[in-house]
């Protein structure tokens, strides 16, 4: 079993060394799988903090409760229409903004 060895670290160098470099295509495939996991476990948060079940938000956006299933495990990533019905579906609104270049 590895443990912390209690030394900083550099993440961005950490990740380049494992997943490559930015815009390799190994890192951009770990890119996508980093942030399809990240939604899906914001999406079951809120869903839980809801109170609603798969089966429940499923129906709402006219979908299958194994569709919620693949969404919340990172397996499947919902098409943007379907993420934002989703975020309608829970009560969520989505906002989008523009970032200043640095």
């Amino acid at each position: 079993m590895q443990t912390n060895d209690h030394k900083t670290r550099d993440y961005s160098a950490v990740l380049e060394a494992q997943y490559g470099a930015h815009g390799t295509p190994e890192r951009a495939r770990f890119d996508e799988e980093a942030y399809a996991f990240y939604t899906s476990q914001i999406l079951l948060e809120i869903r839980k903090e809801a109170k609603v079940t798969q089966t429940e938000l499923a129906h709402r956006i006219g979908a299958d409760k194994s569709y919620i299933s693949r969404i919340e495990k990172g397996i499947t990533v919902p098409s943007v229409a379907t993420f934002y019905r989703i975020a309608a579906a829970l009560g969520l609104s989505v906002e989008l903004n523009r970032q200043i270049a640095v």
